[in-house]
Order: C-alpha cells, then sequence, then structure tokens
C-alpha cells in the first residue's frame, strides 16, 4: 500500500508508549487517541457539534448495523446538510456516511462480522463468508470480505477494516488455528476487493488488518507475522475482550503482536476501553482504541470524575446514590462544557431517577469528555517521559 499514515512525534523511553499523528483522507488525528462510538451513525445522545466542541477528531461507525439500518442505498444517496467546512473534504465523495450523520472528520468502520457472530443465534461461517438472521427483521443476510468491502467503500470509511472470523474467549487450540486462517484469508480477499473498488472510484482512504489467535500466544505472534505480510496500513488488534478476560491476559495478547507489528504503522485495538485498560495497553504499543464503555456506563448512571489529574487518578461514582441527593456542586466544575459546569450532580440524579432523556445525554457528554482528557494527560505523560 502506501506510505506510512503514522508519523511517530515521540517514543517513551520507558516502555512502548508513544505519540503520533495519522494522517487520514478527512484530517489528522493525534495519537494515543480513543474514539467515541457511533454505532447506527450515532455517538448516543450527542450531536457532531458536542464531539467537536469536546475536541474529538475521530469516531466509529458499525457496518452490520448501519448495513441493516438505514441500508447502503440510503447513505449512498445522502447530502450534505450543513455548510463543508474542513478543507480535507474537498477530494472526497459527497455521499456516505459521513454526509448521513454530518460529520465531516474521519471515520472508522468495523467489518461487521464480529456482530454478525455475536448478535445472531443462527450463523454459519464458511470459507465464503458468514450468513445470519439480521436482528432488525430476521431476514437472511450473507456478509463475504467483498460484500464488506462494497458496504465500507460506499460509506466512505477512512478507516476501512477486513473481514474476520470471531471467536468466544474460550476456544479450543484447534479452533483457534483454523479461524486465524481463514482470517488470513479473508484479509487478502478483502484487500484485493478494497483495491478493485478503488479502481472503479479512486480514493484515498485506508484498510486495517486484524491479527487475531485467541488466548494462544504463538498463534497471536504468528497471526500477526501473516497479516504484516499482507501490507496493510495499519493493525487491529481484534478478540482480547470477548469474555471478560483477565488484564494479565489481554496484555500478554496484545504485548505478543505489537512487539511484532511494524512500529511505523497505527495500531489499533478493538473494543478495549476502561480507563485502566487504555493506561496499560498505551505502554504496550496500542494507538487508537474504542469501546462502549464510557456511553454505556453513562447510560446506566455511572459516570467518570477525576481525584487527581495528573496521576491520572479517578473514581467512578453511581450518580444515583443517596450521597448525591443534595450535593448541588456541578457534574465538572472545571469542564470546558457549560452543560457540565451549570448542572448539578443533585439535579442529574434527580433526571436518573425520573428516567428523563436529558440525565443520559448529560452523563454521556462528562464520559466523553473524561475520556478525551484521559488521552491528552497520557500523551503528555509519554512526551515528557513520566512514569504513569
Amino acid at each position: 500500500m502506501s506510505n506510512s499514515i503514522l508519523t511517530i512525534t515521540h517514543k517513551h523511553s520507558k516502555s512502548m508508549a508513544r505519540t503520533g499523528v495519522v494522517q487520514l483522507n478527512r484530517g489528522t488525528v493525534i495519537t494515543p487517541v480513543f474514539m467515541p462510538i457511533g454505532t447506527v451513525g450515532s455517538v448516543k445522545g450527542l450531536t457532531y457539534m458536542d464531539l467537536e466542541k469536546i475536541g474529538y477528531e475521530i469516531i466509529l461507525g458499525n457496518t452490520y448495523h448501519l448495513w441493516l439500518r438505514p441500508d447502503i442505498d440510503t447513505m449512498s444517496q445522502s447530502k450534505w446538510c450543513r455548510p463543508i467546512e474542513n478543507p480535507f473534504i474537498n477530494n472526497t465523495r459527497e455521499s456516505g456516511l459521513h454526509s448521513f450523520e454530518s460529520w465531516q472528520r474521519p471515520i472508522l468502520t468495523d467489518s461487521g462480522g464480529f456482530q454478525a457472530w455475536s448478535l445472531s443465534k443462527i450463523r454459519k461461517f464458511t470459507e465464503e463468508g458468514v450468513t445470519f438472521r439480521a436482528i432488525t427483521d430476521g431476514s437472511k443476510r450473507f456478509l463475504s470480505p467483498e460484500v464488506s468491502m462494497g458496504i465500507q467503500t460506499t460509506m466512505g470509511s477512512d478507516i476501512a477494516l477486513v473481514l474476520d472470523e470471531a471467536l468466544s474467549a474460550e476456544v479450543s487450540y484447534k479452533k483457534a488455528v483454523s479461524a486465524m486462517l481463514r482470517t488470513q484469508r479473508w484479509a487478502q480477499r478483502s484487500k484485493d476487493e478494497f483495491e478493485r473498488l478503488r479502481g472503479i472510484e479512486p480514493h484515498n482512504n485506508t484498510l486495517f488488518g486484524i491479527p487475531q489467535g485467541a488466548e494462544f500466544l504463538d498463534l497471536r505472534r504468528e497471526s500477526a507475522r501473516l497479516t504484516m505480510e499482507l501490507d496493510f496500513d495499519g493493525y487491529s488488534i481484534g478478540g482480547v475482550a470477548n469474555g471478560g478476560e483477565p488484564e494479565e491476559i489481554m496484555y500478554a495478547q496484545v504485548l505478543a503482536q505489537t512487539e511484532i507489528l511494524e512500529e511505523h504503522k497505527p495500531r489499533h485495538l478493538l473494543g478495549v476501553g476502561t480507563p485502566n485498560d487504555i493506561i496499560e495497553m498505551t505502554k504496550r504499543g496500542i494507538d487508537m482504541f474504542d469501546c462502549v464503555y464510557p456511553t454505556r456506563n453513562a447510560r446506566h448512571g455511572s459516570i467518570f470524575i477525576w481525584t487527581n489529574k495528573e496521576k491520572l487518578e479517578y473514581e467512578t461514582i453511581k450518580i444515583e446514590g443517596k450521597r448525591f441527593e443534595t450535593d448541588f456542586s456541578s457534574i465538572n466544575s472545571n469542564s470546558k462544557l457549560e452543560e457540565l459546569r451549570n448542572y448539578s450532580k443533585s439535579y442529574l440524579r434527580h433526571l436518573f431517577k425520573a428516567k428523563e432523556l436529558l440525565a443520559y445525554r448529560l452523563a454521556t457528554l462528562n464520559n466523553l469528555e473524561f475520556y478525551y482528557e484521559l488521552m491528552v494527560e497520557i500523551r503528555k505523560k509519554i512526551e515528557n517521559d513520566e512514569e504513569y
């Protein structure tokens, strides 16, 4: 593929952590970075203006859900409603997911394979692809590497992912080998189709490979080597958090691959995202993260607050707790967002108790701003060569 999209700006002297800049079709992304998840074209409860105000440069979209609803035909006909403010957009297609959801910055989309595996009780993986029943209407669908590339190309994904075969956390060695090798074959097919479609409608978007291997470190290393041979723009390490694995196992799985994957290409870790996991995974060479953890927690009244930002110390509080009933302090007095400065914890507790929709929006704003600040603080630690 083309020259590296990652420019490393600083390497930490005591770990594999690094800061960098990823150059994508619709702008630059400073790493390490967290990407909010917009499963169906929306980060739940928030607008693109909210995300831009916080400072996010890239978000994630879900191929499976967007393929089922609204569908690819709708997105292929979408038009921009807002004025084009991003100079990078001049060289991109007008229709697609960006215009549909009015987001002018980069988007990473997953391949849809994990959802086809995890959300359908009736699914069948074959060499050709995966057949499953759609969660929207029960219709029979077929997802192959070629179909996934077609969907992601139509959406205009700045970073597309190859189709991989997902596995449960506890799987036999034999099954892990089979899935790893099939993922490798699908990766080649994905790349071939991605390049074929780019020849039909030229674009500068990128494709990431997915090293797998389940919990077996030898397979993790072999998968990393095999995936590297296909020369992708970057890598999205998969299958690390499918079943609540202990931290030590996750860390070992990731390190087994980041020690092998090329240093000059971005490394993304799929679906891992507690604050502590992010801190630890950056030390193991991960540049990009995505997870539903901050937004899902928000909807359940669990919010993150700093206790000592410089030391990366925080507390997770249950806002519906009795102690917040008369706590009239700001949700976050240091927030850049007026809502979080001007609404109290007592009020937020009341909204959750009353099941008011505003509760979910405020909590989501809080948690995503916390995650944004977490990445800023981690980058400072790396740049200053501080231990963290």
